[in-house]
């Protein structure tokens, strides 16, 4: 009665009846809040939270798309994980770089003020 893709996707190894679909849909969370975040002035970013963000994005996505389980004798990439951790350091990097720029400017702006 399905769409074959649709049926395809069901019962996919990595679909929405394993939790391999379901933590990585649920990651894309962080990057959504993060891509809100883009909208909250730069000092109230962390670092140490976006440090984190990124590090473990990039981490995971190098999990995701090294390791391949072997899942009905065929090995099976997790691209929903490989996506949203790429997404998720892209957006968390992009964070880190507008803290960085916002802390120098403030602080090149002190100084001029000194001299």
């Amino acid at each position: 009665m399905a769409n074959p893709k649709l049926r395809a996707l069901w019962n996919h190894p990595a679909g929405p009846k394993t939790i391999h679909f379901w933590a990585p849909t649920f990651k894309w969370g962080l990057t959504i809040a993060n891509i809100l975040d883009s909208a909250k002035p730069p000092e109230k970013l962390s670092y140490p939270q976006q440090s984190a963000l990124a590090s473990t994005g990039l981490i995971w996505a190098r999990y995701s798309a090294v390791i391949t389980p072997v899942i009905d004798s065929k090995p099976q990439k997790n691209w929903n994980l490989l996506s949203v951790s790429f997404a998720m350091s892209v957006t968390a990097m992009y964070q880190l770089s507008r803290k960085i720029q916002h802390d120098l400017s403030t602080k090149n702006q002190e100084v001029a003020a000194e001299e």
